[in-house]
């Protein structure tokens, strides 16, 4: 009686199945809710990217209602319009980000 050797393809296709799983298991329950909101931004506030780097930062909404604040919104709406998929983008030096939300939140 001859002895079958297992398809090499059948357990890849398993194995990627399983793995491919796995990662976007962990990705839903880490980092969003069942709304598809991000766990890490407490309630009152929203995430903008800043620099060229895109760095995440989570600030408070009441920015929002900041003549300070609303400047750098409106750069963004010239050089990035309404109509892409990079998120909150802030057009300028983090450095300078952080100097203004400093003072904001002062």
């Amino acid at each position: 009686m001859a002895i079958r050797k297992p398809n090499r393809l059948t357990q890849a296709a398993m194995l990627k199945q399983i793995l491919k799983r796995c990662s976007s298991l962990g990705k839903k329950q880490q980092h969003f809710d069942e709304q598809g909101l991000p766990l890490d931004v407490p309630k009152g506030h929203f995430v903008v990217y800043v620099g060229e780097n895109r760095s995440r930062y989570i600030v408070p909404i009441s920015f929002l209602t900041r003549p300070e604040f609303q400047s750098l919104l409106h750069q963004a709406e010239e050089e990035f319009g309404f109509d892409h998929d990079m998120g909150l983008t802030i057009p300028c030096e983090e450095e300078a980000f952080q100097s203004l939300t400093s003072m904001l939140s002062s």
